[in-house]
């Protein structure tokens, strides 16, 4: 019965603490908090790699964060979310089982430490995406604004001391 008492008075201090560990995440590398979900938008500050967000809500490619006392943007491909990583096995994006850090320390196991990956997906454009696309000429003459001509794009190879090499083409080795 003692038993039973301690376990469940420690499940009441974990939980809390599990729960605010879904909201939790840290920058993977030194990034941007933007103030719209657009690598375009102003920088509302810079943060620095291992920085510690608060996640408050996924659109996409980006997550809305606070951190530092600021609230903004950062790409999904910048953080770290501890809970995907350090539970199970699964990685599934409904998250981890808040239960398994407290079943560890009750059995006596340790996290897996290789456990260091996530990966995240962003969902690309279907069929009826381009099907319903419109086009923007303004969009298309901004990105045709950024296009390098080939004297240019040989000095930036020159100043950045890059050498041409020759790569076999895969698809006519295979014979296709």
């Amino acid at each position: 019965m003692r038993m039973l008492r301690f376990l469940l008075a420690l499940l009441v201090l974990v939980l809390p603490v599990a729960a605010l560990a879904q909201d939790q995440a840290f920058t993977n590398r030194d990034t941007e908090l933007k103030q719209r979900a657009d690598a375009g938008s102003g920088t509302v500050a810079s943060l620095r790699a291992d920085t510690a967000v608060k996640v408050l809500a996924r659109a996409g490619a980006w997550t809305q964060v606070q951190a530092e006392g600021k609230t903004g943007f950062v790409r999904v491909f910048h953080l770290r979310f501890p809970a995907t990583v350090e539970g199970s096995s699964s990685s599934s994006s409904s998250g981890s089982n808040p239960f398994a850090a407290l079943g560890g320390l009750i059995g006596g196991n340790k996290p897996d430490e290789r456990a260091k990956l996530a990966s995240t997906g962003v969902r690309g454009l279907s069929k009826e995406d381009v099907k319903n696309a419109n086009p923007d000429a303004q969009a298309l003459a901004k990105m045709q604004s950024y296009r390098a001509g080939k004297p240019e794009a040989q000095r930036f190879a020159r100043e950045g001391k890059l050498a041409e090499k020759r790569v076999d083409d895969p698809e006519a080795k295979a014979g296709r």
